[in-house]
């Protein structure tokens, strides 16, 4: 585990030396100085600028060794070309830490090269930890401890709640504080890390998941080639119950080799940042507005136990499109039980509609007593309720809240009102943990993703205390050499990890040819059989469908003859003849990422993998229960439930390939760059599954 800085005197300072502190209050190194006067910062002020005997009514200082009394934080507000000398001074003078708001560095390309050595090099000299540079600082609005700059920062009705945002941009940070805390989701600590010279984003959002203060991280992130540090902080995130809802961008993402396996070449680079947000304490939104919903559900403070939700309304419309949303986001909505019907028949008019959604039409008198009825409905684990609107709002508002205060369930309220009005009422709402959206698609989505981190949450603790067991120990092996091995090493090495590969001989062409029966019951297919030739087909050097002894003799010397003439220098070992198997068709694979670690992928074979990359991807080792997740996520997964008359495939024997996979993977990390299953065929139900081709590719040593 690495071990984080202690942040809280950078965090919540109680002493701010200002270098570079301007009289012009509009510029960069004057805003900071008097957005804290402004604000009424409680803490000690030492502006400093050599040229001025104060700033901004404030007594200065020629340095900050001048100052009198020990600082917490050094806002370093001068040129890039003087922030190397000023981090010195820093140093000398005792400061800890310090916030580096100038461009001109290493976001500058080489232009700005050397100006980052030099600052690099005073860091080092110094011993001060720095946020930044090309930053616009970190703000704490409990304290009112303004070492930054920004517009949304000059806000007189910012109030300190239960978030902090965490940005690589700026810019982009003081707008997700600003769009919350409109929307009344409230931010304690706002950090902009800039270009994360020393202390980077993962030191942060750590800190910050923490703290007690804290309930949630808002977080903006670019890029990073720390991909185990990513997901070691989700992990993180999922173990304290604390969502990091992220907004994530530039998903071209960190290039890495050319892969020479299907699976390599079938995983983009944002496809493992997908995969540890999934596997993390991630809640990945697409916009400020989406993050802003999701921030209030979580907020709430109710989180749901399931996927199910009854939707209550007094519009069949509204109701058909609100259940459309939730069910395009993963979430169910199934009938009440017989016994919830029986207690509704005698609260709803008879033209309204008992089911789900449940249409009370806009007679609002019964609401309140269907509302009653359901909370306890066993078979929903949360509830949509379309509020009143017009004159019965305030009538209805308090009865509502009422019944809410009571149940231990999520309870979302569809904003009916004209948009505008009421909006005090909604206020009111939101003030006691209930999201009011008033669209359909922003209630689904935001839902969906809290639903999906909620029960992932659950499954964590679940999973904790039943304890993790797997199929198969660690193996001992032999990974001999560099670069890939041979199909029929490749499955001895699955073999012992349990994963059953289609019967096979090895033999050499003279014996083949000296047969006088099949050595594998016919029909058989003919590999050539060469560590360096890993992808057979390529070299035309595979035939399949063989059913004769006289045509097996000829496809071993054409397979012979053909690899040859693509690699006239590649060790041939022999000739594989193997039985010819059949069911539906899969890819496995796994890699050992450099970036983010080991990981498995699956996928239906054929066009599906090959075009549409029907794929989908988790960190080694994975359970069961993983396994089953991955299957379910791919488009053509139905085709494992039998297609057309055809018999359901055997899921379980896929399942347990995959955890096997997972394991030799993980085991074997630092040996074992790739490895690609590719196809294993999947008999049907209760018959197993096979590999028909295996390749394993070394780590260079």
């Amino acid at each position: 585990m690495t071990t984080r800085p202690d942040l809280k005197k950078l965090l919540t300072p109680q002493s701010i030396a200002i270098i570079g502190a301007s009289t012009n209050i509009t510029s960069i190194s004057g805003q900071p100085l008097r957005l804290m006067l402004e604000a009424g910062y409680a803490g000690k002020l030492f502006p400093v600028n050599p040229n001025r005997p104060e700033v901004q009514g404030i007594k200065a200082y020629p340095n900050a060794q001048a100052i009198p009394e020990p600082c917490d934080v050094a806002l370093v507000a001068v040129s890039a070309a003087q922030a190397p000398n000023a981090l010195r001074d820093c140093g000398k003078a005792g400061i800890p830490f310090a916030v580096v708001l100038a461009g001109g560095f290493a976001e500058t390309g080489k232009y700005g090269e050397a100006a980052q050595r030099a600052l690099d090099a005073a860091i080092k000299e110094s011993g001060v930890r720095v946020v930044g540079p090309n930053c616009i600082g970190v703000a704490n609005i409990a304290t009112r401890a303004f070492t930054a700059f920004g517009g949304a920062l000059y806000d007189k009705s910012l109030e300190p709640g239960p978030v902090a945002v965490v940005s690589q941009s700026g810019g982009v940070g003081l707008s997700m504080m600003a769009h919350a805390h409109a929307r009344g989701v409230d931010t304690r600590y706002l950090v902009s890390c800039g270009n994360e010279a020393d202390l980077n984003f993962f030191d942060f959002v750590h800190t910050l998941l923490a703290q007690d203060d804290v309930s949630l991280v808002l977080a903006y992130l670019e890029s990073s080639l720390e991909g185990k540090q990513l997901r070691e902080l989700g992990k993180r995130a999922l173990e304290v119950g604390k969502p990091i809802i992220l907004l994530k961008v530039g998903n071209s993402g960190a290039g890495r080799r050319a892969a020479g396996s299907h699976t390599g070449k079938l995983t983009a680079d944002y496809t493992l940042f997908k995969a540890a947000f999934k596997e993390g304490g991630f809640i990945e939104v697409t916009d400020l507005h989406e993050m802003a919903d999701v921030a209030k559900l979580v907020l709430g403070g109710r989180w749901p136990k399931g996927r199910n939700i009854g939707v209550l309304t007094g519009s069949g419309g509204w109701g058909v499109m609100t259940a459309e949303a939730y069910e395009r986001n993963g979430l169910h909505l199934p009938l009440p039980t017989p016994a919830t019907v029986e207690k509704l028949r005698s609260v709803v008019a008879e033209y309204g509609t008992i089911g789900n959604p449940i249409d009370t039409t806009p007679v609002y008198g019964k609401q309140h007593e269907v509302l009653q009825i359901i909370v306890e409905e066993p078979n929903w684990d949360m509830l949509h309720v379309r509020s009143a609107g017009g004159p019965i709002l305030k009538e209805w508002t308090p009865k509502f809240l009422d019944i809410a205060k009571r149940c231990e369930k999520p309870i979302i309220v569809g904003w009916a009102p004209v948009p505008g009005l009421d909006v005090e009422v909604k206020h009111e709402l939101e003030k006691a943990g209930i999201y009011c959206p008033s669209f359909a698609a922003d209630a689904g989505r935001a839902l969906g993703l809290f639903t999906d981190f909620a029960l992932k949450r659950q499954q964590l603790l679940a999973r904790k205390n039943a304890g993790a067991a797997r199929p198969v120990e660690k193996q001992s092996l032999e990974l001999n050499g560099k670069g890939a091995l041979a199909e029929h090493v490749s499955k001895q090495t699955l073999a012992r990890y349990g994963i059953c590969s289609t019967q096979e001989v090895l033999l050499t062409l003279d014996a083949i040819l000296a047969l006088n029966a099949a050595p594998v019951p016919f029909p058989v297919a003919v590999k050539l059989a060469s560590a360096d030739i890993p992808h057979k087909t390529e070299a035309d050097a595979v035939r399949l469908n063989v059913r004769t002894l006289d045509e097996l003799k000829a496809a071993a010397k054409t397979v012979v003859d053909n690899g040859k003439k693509h690699a006239p220098n590649a060790r041939i070992d022999g000739i594989s003849v193997q039985e010819m198997a059949s069911g539906v068709e899969m890819i496995l694979g796994a890699v050992n990422d450099p970036h983010f670690g080991p990981y498995v992928m699956v996928g239906l074979g054929g066009v599906l993998t090959e075009v549409l990359h029907d794929v989908s991807h988790r960190y080694a080792p994975i359970t069961a229960d993983d396994a089953r997740d991955m299957l379910a996520e791919l488009k053509g997964a139905k085709i494992l439930d039998g297609y057309r008359g055809a018999p359901p495939a055997d899921v379980d024997a896929i399942v347990d390939a995959l955890v096997r996979l997972s394991c030799l993977i993980s085991d074997h990390q630092d040996r074992i760059v790739e490895i690609d299953v590719n196809p294993l065929f999947v008999k049907a139900k209760g018959n197993g599954a096979v590999a028909a081709d295996a390749l394993i590719v070394l780590r260079e040593t």
